[in-house]
């Protein structure tokens, strides 16, 4: 008995099944075709650049919120610097103040004995030791800032005198300090003792002093005089 050996090419190979009627190309595979239903692609470049324009748009609000934390913070030094100025100032002018005040409280004991200098040196007792001492001792109060005011003739200001003795003159024409009982001294614009004094006022009822009746005289001449040249006042 003969074998048969199935082969490729043989007989007995195996057909696919073709339809009656059709021919062996219909029965290769066909190709998948693309769906009409899913479109055209969209363009890769498009894409891209609707890419682009999102993170363009991203970078732009983070630099705004980057600005506008940057001129907060700016805003706020420069506030703390103009206090800081401030500062600055308020302590100075504080430093000035407090030291003005302690040379005051010091100086304020030294006046009586300024006052007993002063009261030598009008008797003429200021002489030898005691005048090196007293000279001495005036520089230093000088160069710590103290001055002495307070003069014969100068007009009483109730602010800076102290009337200790009042009278009437009539060579006067306004309040008048007419004798410096005790002079006064200051710091600066701190006054540490207004200037004692003796005031004279203008006596009531006193007519003008002889010079201001010949000036007021002479005034009235001139103004006659002036009106005869340009034919008198002028009239309505």
């Amino acid at each position: 008995m003969t074998e048969e050996t199935p082969g490729l090419g043989g007989e007995n190979a195996e057909q696919p099944d073709v339809p009656s009627g059709a021919t062996p190309d219909d029965a290769a595979p066909k190709a998948a075709e693309p769906s009409i239903a899913e479109g055209p692609a969209a363009p890769a470049g498009d894409a891209a650049s609707n890419k682009t324009s999102a993170q363009d748009v991203g970078l732009t609000a983070q630099l705004d919120q980057v600005r506008t934390a940057l001129n907060e913070r700016t805003a706020d030094l420069q506030r703390l610097q103009a206090e800081y100025q401030n500062y600055r100032r308020r302590v100075e002018r504080d430093k000035v103040t407090v030291k003005e005040i302690a040379a005051a409280n010091l100086l304020s004991e030294l006046l009586p004995s300024l006052d007993d200098i002063g009261r030598a040196r009008e008797h003429g007792e200021l002489v030898g030791g005691f005048k090196s001492v007293a000279e001495s001792l005036e520089t230093v109060v000088a160069k710590m800032g103290l001055q002495q005011f307070g003069k014969e003739g100068e007009p009483f200001d109730p602010t800076i005198h102290e009337a200790l003795m009042h009278s009437y003159a009539p060579d006067v024409t306004e309040t008048t300090c007419v004798a410096i009982l005790q002079p006064g001294y200051r710091i600066g614009e701190r006054t540490i003792r207004p200037a004692r004094v003796a005031v004279a006022e203008p006596q009531p009822g006193a007519q003008p002093a002889k010079g201001d009746t010949e000036a007021a005289a002479s005034a009235d001449s001139a103004d006659v005089a002036e009106d005869k040249e340009t034919g008198g006042p002028d009239e309505g």
